[in-house]
């Protein structure tokens, strides 16, 4: 059972006790991304992320490091579309101390401008790096296009010209105006019970409540092309279809479609792009739902001189796959791969606190493994028949990256 206690000022404390393991899992979590960032400040969640490990007004970078070292555990943290997360996986016996540290992270970073500027460098490689990664290149180029200067479509870890110009003001405003009370959720999942929520109450139940920043418009899908060029071996392909939100009726069909075309090794795409035609090593789609709206995206890599192919062949795979329709034994393989996937990652406590805040921030409620499980079981053939039809008789959008910089005629 998962227990949620909300504090006066807004922020939601979620508790999943799980007496059979020894470990804690706690994650804070802030309902913020690059979605909620514009031209100017592009990058600045990813950048904050960052800076809370840098030191606070008592502890150093070191000390951070170290104090989660010294008893055995992981820190960590992320950045996405809509969501940041702060979160560490310890013992039992420590996971006190390890709020308390995640807490001192949270409220008492320093943002020394110093620090910044190192961590600019360091952020600055680690965009070189994704630009030298053509399968992750044409992705961020595929958002980019499909999202048409919304900031959905923004890279994640900005660009070198937003990095640049931020500065510790800048930083502490945005977190004013966005890591507020009625954005975050603290989760916790192991073997806890109630003092520690009695402990994260003490620690945030100070934590002012001011009015939150705008939240970014509904994005319209855009079916738009772009190519870049870029000296490598392979030629890389995506294809982006409008898809669903996380409150779409329509998105437990989605998912069990999108698994049947794309999503392993006996997936349409695998078998006839790879083991039937031999075009491409790694082929594959998946599906990104987001507050009110959704991107289903189709990857290839082939040969420079084999792109045309790849594009008429994945185009003919989507063609075939609206016509046709699926099979009963597909249908069924499906949901049993989505179900599998979901139950594994119970057996994580990280995997439990992440659910359970994805749950609270998206939904706003619980929803058990057995409800969602429930939900695929219910899908249809007829279901993901007309989920397809809606899905691939719109325009698409494509992004390619290659040695030509050219877009495939057969696209």
């Amino acid at each position: 059972m998962i227990r949620k206690k909300t504090l006066k000022n807004g922020v939601r404390i979620l508790l999943e006790d799980i007496p059979s393991v020894r470990s804690v899992s706690i994650g804070i979590w802030v309902g913020t991304g690059t979605r909620f960032e514009n031209n100017t400040n592009n990058g600045i969640s990813h950048f904050i992320e960052h800076m809370l490990f840098k030191g606070t007004e008592t502890r150093t970078a070191r000390d951070i490091a170290e104090a989660f070292d010294k008893i055995g555990g992981q820190v960590n943290a992320f950045t996405s579309k809509e969501t940041t997360c702060y979160y560490a996986k310890v013992m039992d016996r420590d996971a006190h101390f390890a709020v308390n540290v995640l807490a001192d992270m949270f409220f008492n970073s320093k943002f020394e401008k110093q620090d910044m500027e190192k961590e600019k460098q360091v952020i600055g490689e680690e965009i070189k790096m994704y630009e030298d990664t053509p399968d992750d290149l044409v992705h961020d180029l595929l958002n980019a296009v499909s999202f048409n200067h919304h900031p959905l479509g923004f890279p994640i870890l900005g660009t070198r010209e937003t990095l640049a110009g931020f500065n510790p003001d800048e930083l502490r405003r945005y977190m004013r105006s966005h890591y507020t009370p009625d954005h975050v959720v603290i989760s916790v999942a192991g073997h806890a019970d109630e003092g520690i929520v009695q402990e994260i109450e003490t620690l945030f139940s100070d934590f002012a409540s001011v009015q939150s920043a705008e939240r970014s418009a509904v994005p319209s899908f855009n079916p738009g092309k772009i190519a870049r060029k870029k000296e490598t071996e392979q030629a890389h392909i995506c294809l982006g279809f409008s898809g669903y939100s996380n409150h779409d009726r329509e998105l437990a069909p989605l998912m069990v479609m999108n698994n049947v075309l794309g999503g392993g090794m006996s997936s349409r795409l695998f078998q006839e792009i790879r083991e039937e035609r031999g075009l491409a090593y790694s082929v594959f789609s998946f599906h990104s739902s987001f507050k009110d709206s959704g991107l289903l995206t189709i990857y290839g890599g082939t040969g420079a001189d084999q792109i045309d192919d790849l594009g008429k062949a994945l185009l003919d795979t989507i063609h075939r796959f609206v016509d046709q329709g699926i099979s009963v034994a597909e249908l069924e393989s499906s949901k049993a791969q989505i179900n599998g996937s979901l139950i594994f990652g119970l057996e994580s406590t990280n995997g439990r606190m992440g659910r359970n805040a994805k749950n609270e921030l998206v939904l706003g409620k619980e929803r058990s493994i057995d409800e969602t499980v429930a939900l695929i079981d219910a899908v249809t053939i007829d279901d993901v028949q007309k989920t397809a039809q809606h899905v691939f008789e719109q325009p698409y959008s494509c992004s390619i990256v290659s040695p030509s910089g050219k877009m495939p005629v057969t696209l």
